[in-house]
């Protein structure tokens, strides 16, 4: 009676290992899709990444860039001022997207154009997105708008 009460208990440890390792695989499997990871221009212009995978560029729109063309597409270039990304976007821009602010947009690289399927823009004046804050100071662009302020500079952001 004891060995088989211990049998028992090893097919119940057993079972729900198993029935985990499953269930964190499809977890991990309808995941796969949701996932963006965040590049900036200076990235992708190191290391292009394939056409099939969708990820999220953001920076700085450059200025002189921004193209509207036929319809609902627009052109212009995201930078991080190292470097310089050109984004193809079909639809409506959100109302605060201007040349010099800051922009998120998720896409894929094709043909060394990133064709977005959506483009976020800053929502006050001061707001800038982390990634984007990051990827400025990597460059040692980015100065804080308090300190700015403080030197009598215009803000950038």
């Amino acid at each position: 009676m004891r060995g088989l009460k211990k049998k028992r208990r090893i097919q119940i440890i057993a079972v729900a290992a198993v029935a985990l390792a499953v269930s964190t695989g499809l977890i991990g499997y309808a995941m796969r899709d949701g996932i963006n990871f965040f590049r900036s221009p200076s990235q992708v212009a190191a290391e292009a990444p394939g056409p099939s995978e969708v990820f999220r560029i953001g920076g700085l729109v450059e200025e002189g860039t921004l193209v509207r063309g036929q319809g609902d597409t627009i052109r212009f270039a995201v930078t991080d001022t190292a470097a310089s990304v050109p984004v193809r976007f079909t639809g409506i821009l959100p109302d605060l997207f201007a040349e010099g602010q800051g922009m998120i947009a998720t896409g894929r690289l094709i043909d060394g154009t990133f064709e977005a399927t959506e483009v976020l823009a800053k929502h006050d004046e001061s707001y800038m997105p982390k990634e984007v804050i990051d990827a400025l100071k990597e460059q040692g662009v980015y100065v804080a708008p308090e300190d700015q302020a403080a030197n009598g500079a215009p803000a950038t952001n």
